[in-house]
C-alpha cells in the first residue's frame, strides 16, 4: 500500500523539520575509528556480515575525523594518548557524538594507575556508555541505538 493510497487525493505529506534532520542524522552517521585494545576487534566484528552495522547508515568506519560524526572509543587511553583524542575529536565537524566502549574507555577497567585515564570523559564529553570488557557486537549495537533515541529527541534549540 503505497502512500498515494493513504493519503487519498489530499497528496500532501508533513512532517516537522526538526523530525526529518533528526532521522537524517540517526540513519547517516559515520564512526571514526579509534580502537586501542581488546574492544577494537569486537567493534570491528560490529561491521562484517553477521551483525552489519550498515543496516543503521554506518556503511564503513571513516579513518579521518573529518569524514565522521561519531567517534567510538574503544579500549584504554593513555595519557599521552589523551591529546591525540581531543586533537581528533576537536577535527570532527558538528554535530558530533561519542560512544566509549568498553570498562577501560568508560571508567580505566583493572587499569586503576597514572599512565591510563580513568575515562575518556576527562577528555571529550561522551554521549553513550557500552559496558563489558570486551563488550560483545551485541552490546555497541545496543549503544548505537541508545544514540539514535537520544539524537532522535534533539530540540532545534539545543543543536547551537
Amino acid at each position: 500500500m503505497g502512500v498515494e493510497q493513504k493519503l487519498g487525493e489530499m497528496g500532501v505529506v508533513t512532517a516537522r523539520l526538526e523530525d526529518m534532520v533528526n532521522w537524517g542524522r540517526t540513519n547517516a552517521m559515520w564512526p571514526m575509528l579509534f580502537g586501542l585494545a581488546c574492544c577494537a576487534i569486537e567493534m570491528m566484528s560490529t561491521q562484517a556480515a553477521h551483525y552489519d552495522a550498515s543496516r543503521f547508515g554506518m556503511e564503513l568506519m571513516r579513518p579521518s575525523p573529518r569524514q565522521a560524526d561519531l567517534m567510538i572509543v574503544a579500549g584504554r587511553v593513555s595519557r599521552k594518548m589523551g591529546p591525540v583524542l581531543r586533537r581528533l575529536y576537536d577535527q570532527m565537524p558538528d554535530p558530533k557524538w561519542v560512544i566509549a566502549m568498553g570498562d577501560c574507555a568508560s571508567c580505566g577497567g583493572v587499569f586503576n594507575n597514572y599512565a591510563v585515564v580513568q575515562g575518556v570523559d576527562e577528555i571529550v564529553p561522551v554521549d553513550v556508555y557500552v559496558a563489558g570488557c570486551p563488550p560483545r557486537p551485541e552490546a555497541l549495537i545496543d549503544g548505537i541505538l541508545s544514540l539514535h533515541e537520544k539524537v532522535r529527541g534533539e530540540k532545534m534549540k539545543d543543536w547551537a
